[in-house]
């Protein structure tokens, strides 16, 4: 059962970012097949529209908490990246991890959205990461990194330089590209319980929120929203009886 509920979610950790090649439903940001049909458009998607649990939110309802520092051992191991015509996600090789109150979760990729899906006080940033992981029993939690308009960002100068142009493309990365240049300096952050942010919307991912933004300059932006085409965040979603911890 543990090995069942791992492949499913490493299936709908890929789908969110769209390297996975399941037999769902086209899904869009925009039009009939948009967030607010997401969960008629197939029986896999039920959740996008009947989840409690649903991500992205507005992180404004905070409950204080002493949150262990996030440990990060992340290595120079991006190895390519990929145009799925959702996002641009950028593939990890295996080893990169992250220490989350004792439990270790490796970093399997990371992915763009512009705007941010989640919003600060009603407040959205002009790109968010996601750093999706995984730990041995398929438990899921993204690490997620807002980003202000300001200083270039040194890993995404490197990335965008080998952005393949077209849906479905994909391009080697050369070595020496870490996931730690595109972060802040500092990492306290906010938790709450929560979802995959596209289809099939699974819930039970552990969200976890970098409190200073990074910086990506209007042209990185520009950048990545012009290869993909269009807005690709989904709305806030209801907190309902969550908290947001910090």
């Amino acid at each position: 059962m543990k090995k069942t509920i791992f492949r499913t979610l490493l299936a709908s950790a890929a789908l969110a970012a769209g390297s996975g090649a399941m037999a769902q439903a086209h899904w869009s940001y925009e039009g009939e097949a948009g967030p607010a049909n997401w969960g008629k458009l197939d029986p896999q998607y039920v959740m996008c529209g009947i989840g409690r649990n649903q991500s992205p939110v507005d992180l404004s309802r905070f409950t204080e908490a002493e949150l262990a520092p996030l440990k990060m051992q992340y290595k120079t191991a991006a190895s390519e990246i990929v145009n799925n015509g959702h996002t641009l996600q950028v593939n990890y090789t295996p080893g990169s991890t992250l220490m989350v109150d004792g439990r270790e979760f490796e970093l399997k990729q990371f992915h763009f959205h512009a705007p941010s899906e989640n919003t600060l006080n009603g407040k959205h940033f002009p790109l968010e990461g996601h750093l999706v992981h995984a730990d041995k029993d398929g438990n899921l939690a993204v690490l997620a990194v807002m980003f202000a308009e300001g200083a270039e960002n040194p890993l995404l100068a490197k990335l965008w330089q080998h952005v393949p142009p077209d849906k479905g493309d994909k391009s080697a990365l050369p070595a020496g590209m870490n996931v730690k240049s595109l972060l802040p300096t500092l990492h306290s952050h906010y938790a709450f319980n929560g979802s995959l942010t596209t289809p099939p919307c699974t819930e039970g991912v552990r969200w976890l929120v970098i409190k200073q933004p990074a910086t990506a300059s209007k042209e990185q932006v520009e950048r990545f929203s012009g290869t993909i085409g269009e807005d690709n965040n989904r709305p806030v979603q209801p907190l309902n009886a969550r908290a947001v911890l910090r």
